[in-house]
């Protein structure tokens, strides 16, 4: 289920208006990274939440939905949508639809970049009784993930990587059981994210490796080296937290085991067959490994902070600029 198992002073951002540069080991050849700019992506944030909870079968999830398509394919992308009827654990039919947004689509090699954008239709984790069938507005716990990424689009539109970028907006991710004796209660989750990898958007599609974001605004948050993503891609772990680490990120990026999460990226490793991790949001202080807002009324902008949208969104693209 989408939980936890328990297995086991900030620093200064320079943002430039000019590209950052680095310079490969091997050659002398200058990479020109772009500034990530964390006021771009927190508007990205701000506008899903305008929409409302972005709840399957509502208005605000058809008008969030129109919204993405329009900006990706404004920022150059090659933009699929990928409709479905998908049968939720409860029985509802969820009108779902992942947004496929290719940058380069003729490049052989790629990178796959990946968020749900779908809200929780209740709010089962508030601690009011009377809240609990209430919607989860969700600007954390969704729209940071896909806040950061169409921030991500933006550059690339301008700015052309030297591989393939393929950016995935998941849907119906949320719609799954917390009551664990329910028979297969681990696939009620991420039901966009199965059907896409059991039907592909691109017949034999591939990608070098897939990188997840979940919960990726909150206040000095910390991400921790999720254990599903350690089993199936541990290299691509060490590329991204290594990565942090050199950058001055390490408050945020812990280089530490945390817990393991049944998410999408679970199904793009197992079902899709591409090595894929996940930045995700763990405070090892709380009962369900998220933050105390977690599928509650209360997950709002108070939970969304610039500076770790910076720091995620500026690993990201150094990841991404150095690939080739």
């Amino acid at each position: 289920m989408k939980n936890f198992l328990a297995f086991i002073v900030m620093a200064f951002f320079l943002v430039s208006c000019h590209p950052a540069t680095r310079k490969t080991t091997n050659e002398e050849k200058v990479i020109n990274i772009p500034s990530f700019d964390a006021d771009s992506a927190f508007s990205f944030v701000q506008h899903q939440v305008d929409f409302g909870a972005r709840v399957p079968n509502t208005p605000a999830h058809d008008a969030c939905a129109n919204f993405f398509v329009s900006t990706l394919k404004g920022f150059g992308a090659q933009v699929t949508t990928q409709e479905a009827d998908l049968r939720a654990f409860d029985g509802t039919v969820i009108h779902a639809v992942n947004i496929i947004a290719s940058f380069h689509p003729e490049l052989e090699t790629r990178i796959l970049l990946f968020a749900h954008w779908d809200t929780r239709p209740w709010a089962d984790n508030d601690p009011k009784p009377e809240n609990r069938k209430k919607p989860v507005l969700g600007a954390n716990d969704g729209a940071s993930g896909t806040g950061v990424l169409l921030e991500i689009a933006r550059q690339l539109g301008k700015h052309p990587a030297s591989v393939g970028v393929d950016i995935i907006f998941f849907d119906a991710e949320d719609w799954g059981t917390n009551d664990t004796q329910t028979t297969d209660s681990d696939n009620s989750w991420c039901l966009g994210t199965q059907y896409w990898a059991k039907h592909p958007h691109k017949d034999g599609y591939h990608a070098r490796y897939g990188i997840l974001l979940d919960m990726v605004g909150a206040p000095q948050a910390t991400f921790y080296r999720e254990q599903f993503s350690e089993y199936y891609a541990a290299h691509i772990v060490d590329k991204v937290w290594s990565q942090a680490q050199n950058l001055g990120f390490g408050q945020f990026f812990i280089n530490q085991k945390g817990g393991g999460i049944t998410d999408d990226h679970v199904f793009v490793n197992q079902m899709a067959g591409i090595p894929s991790i996940d930045i995700i949001h763990f405070d090892p202080n709380t009962n369900t490994g998220f933050g105390s807002y977690w599928h509650t009324v209360h997950d709002d902008m108070s939970n969304i902070d610039r500076n770790t949208l910076f720091a995620v969104g500026t690993t990201l693209m150094n990841v991404i600029y150095n690939e080739k």
